[in-house]
C-alpha cells in the first residue's frame, strides 16, 4: 500500500473514530439534560397534584383533581398498596396497558410507548380514608424525542462532513508529504542510472521535516560525489604516479637478474636503486592516502596554543631527526586560538619540505601583532621561478622533477599543507627568489572562524 493511500485511510478512519465518539457523548448528554429538564417540571406538577389529593375530603373528588393535573399526552394512576389500580385517567389511548419499571435510587422511570420515550415518577399520597396509596405521573415525550431525532441527524450530518473535510485534507496532506519522497526517488533513480550526483531543489527558506530531509540528501549526496571523486583521483593518482617508481624497480630487478650476481657493483647499484625507490613508493602512498582523508569530517578542537611553545619544540624535534640546524627568532610567549595538532602537521610539513630544498640552515620567525600570529620559515635553497608559484599547491606538481627525485619529493606536501590550512582557517603565502631561497608565511588570525569539512 502506497504512504499517499495508508496517510489517507489512517487521518480518515481517525476521525470518524473521534466525531462518532464525540456525537455519541454529545447525544447521550443533550438527552440527559432534556429528561432532567421534563423530570424537574413533571415533578413540581406532582407535587402539586399530591398537595391537592392530601386536602381532599371526599374520594369522589379525587378524579376531578387528577383531571386537573393530569400531563398533555400524559396519564396519571393511583394504586392502593397492593398494587392494584383504584383510579386512571389519560390523555394518551391505550397508556393504560403501559407499567412503568422503577429502579431503586432512580427518581423517574423512561420507558418506551407507541415508540415514543415516556417519563414517569411516583410518589406516595395519604389518601381520603387514611391509606397510603401511590400516584403514578406519566408523560410522553414527544417533542423530546422529536428533538433527539433531529439532533441525531444533525450528528449524522456533522460527522459525514467532518469525514469528507478530513478524506479531502488526508489527500491534500499526502501530496504534501509524498511530493518531496517522489522528488527523492526520482533523483535517486536518476543518479543510479545517470552515474551522478543529483541534488534536489530545496527551498531557500524551508525549515520543516521535508526541507531539512532535502539539504541532509543534497549533502549526502554532496559527500558521496566527493568521496567517489577523492578514490576516483587516488586511483589516477597512483597509478600516474607509481608508475615511474615501478619501471625502475623493474629495469633494476632485471639487470640484478641478467649481471648482478656476477657484477659486485651492478647488484650494489640495483639494490641501492630498488631500496630508494621503494622507500619513495612508500611515502608517496602515505601522503596519498593522507590526502585522500584531508576532506573528512573530523571533531575539530580549538583550544588556546602557547605557538611560540609549539615551534620551538617542533624544531627541537627536528634537530635530533635530520642533526640540521633550525633556528628561531621571536619571543614567547605568544598564544592563538587554533587547533594544536593540526597546526603541528602543518609546521612539520612545510619544515620538512624546506630541509628537503635546502642544505644550510633553516631560520623560522615568529611575530604578533593586533592582526595575529605569523610563522615565516625560510629556507637558503635554489628558489621557486615565479611562473612555478601559482601551481605550487597542485598535486604531484614538482618544479624540478630531478630534484625532488634526489630528494625523495613526491609532489604532495604543499597540497597537504594548503588543505590543513585551509581546514583550521589560516593563510599561507609564499615568496621565492630564485637563487636565494624561500620563505613560507603561516598568519593565524586573532578572530578565525574554522572550516568544517
Amino acid at each position: 500500500m502506497r504512504l499517499k493511500t495508508k496517510i489517507h485511510l489512517f487521518s480518515t478512519f481517525l476521525t470518524l473514530i473521534i466525531l462518532s465518539m464525540m456525537n455519541i457523548g454529545v447525544y447521550f448528554i443533550f438527552e440527559k439534560m432534556a429528561y432532567d429538564t421534563e423530570y424537574n417540571q413533571l415533578n413540581a406538577d406532582a407535587d402539586e397534584l399530591i398537595k391537592a389529593l392530601s386536602k381532599m375530603e371526599v374520594e369522589d373528588d379525587a378524579a376531578t383533581i387528577l383531571r386537573t393535573f393530569i400531563p398533555s399526552k400524559g396519564a396519571i394512576r393511583v394504586n392502593d398498596r397492593k398494587g392494584e389500580m383504584k383510579l386512571f385517567v389519560q390523555t394518551v389511548d391505550d397508556v393504560n396497558n403501559y407499567q412503568p419499571k422503577f429502579e431503586i435510587g432512580e427518581q423517574y422511570s423512561i420507558g418506551i410507548f407507541q415508540g415514543i420515550p415516556i417519563l414517569s415518577i411516583s410518589k406516595p399520597v395519604i389518601w381520603a380514608d387514611g391509606e397510603v396509596n401511590e400516584v403514578q405521573t406519566m408523560k410522553l415525550l414527544v417533542e423530546v424525542n422529536k428533538n433527539l431525532d433531529f439532533l441525531q441527524l444533525i450528528l449524522i450530518g456533522v460527522t459525514l462532513a467532518g469525514i469528507l473535510i478530513m478524506a479531502i485534507s488526508s489527500i491534500m496532506l499526502g501530496k504534501i508529504i509524498t511530493r518531496p519522497i517522489k522528488k527523492l526517488i526520482n533523483t535517486m533513480s536518476q543518479s543510479r542510472v545517470s552515474g551522478k550526483y543529483k541534488k534536489i531543489s530545496v527551498p531557500a527558506n524551508g525549515k520543516d521535516e521535508m526541507a531539512q530531509m532535502g539539504i541532509a540528501f543534497n549533502e549526502m549526496m554532496e559527500q558521496l560525489e566527493q568521496n567517489y571523486n577523492k578514490q576516483e583521483q587516488f586511483v589516477s593518482d597512483a597509478s600516474h604516479e607509481l608508475k615511474t617508481p615501478l619501471t625502475v624497480i623493474e629495469s633494476y630487478a632485471k639487470l640484478l637478474s641478467r649481471h648482478g650476481f656476477r657484477h659486485t657493483e651492478i647488484a650494489k647499484e640495483s639494490v641501492q636503486a630498488i631500496i630508494s625507490e621503494t622507500s619513495r613508493m612508500k611515502e608517496m602512498i602515505s601522503q596519498m592516502l593522507l590526502l585522500a582523508k584531508s576532506n573528512e569530517q573530523f571533531v575539530r578542537s580549538t583550544e588556546v596554543v602557547n605557538v611560540y611553545e609549539l615551534v620551538d619544540t617542533t624544531l627541537q624535534s627536528m634537530r635530533t631527526a635530520y642533526n640540521r640546524k633550525f633556528l628561531l627568532k621571536g619571543e614567547g610567549p605568544i598564544y592563538a586560538s587554533t587547533d594544536l595538532e593540526q597546526l603541528r602537521q602543518l609546521l612539520f610539513i612545510l619544515l620538512d619540505n624546506a630541509r628537503k630544498y635546502s642544505e644550510k640552515e633553516i631560520k623560522t620567525t615568529i611575530l604578533e601583532n593586533e592582526l595575529g600570529t605569523k610563522i615565516s620559515i625560510m629556507d637558503y635553497g635554489n628558489g621557486i621561478p615565479k611562473k612555478d608559484l601559482e601551481y605550487i599547491y597542485n598535486r604531484f606538481y614538482r618544479v624540478d622533477e630531478d630534484r625532488n627525485r634526489k630528494t625523495g619529493g613526491t609532489g604532495l606536501g604543499m597540497a597537504i599543507a594548503k588543505d590543513i590550512a585551509t581546514r583550521i582557517s589560516v593563510e599561507l603565502t609564499i615568496e621565492s627568489v630564485v637563487g636565494f631561497g624561500t620563505t613560507i608565511h603561516i598568519f593565524i588570525p586573532k578572530d578565525q572562524i574554522l572550516s568544517n569539512f
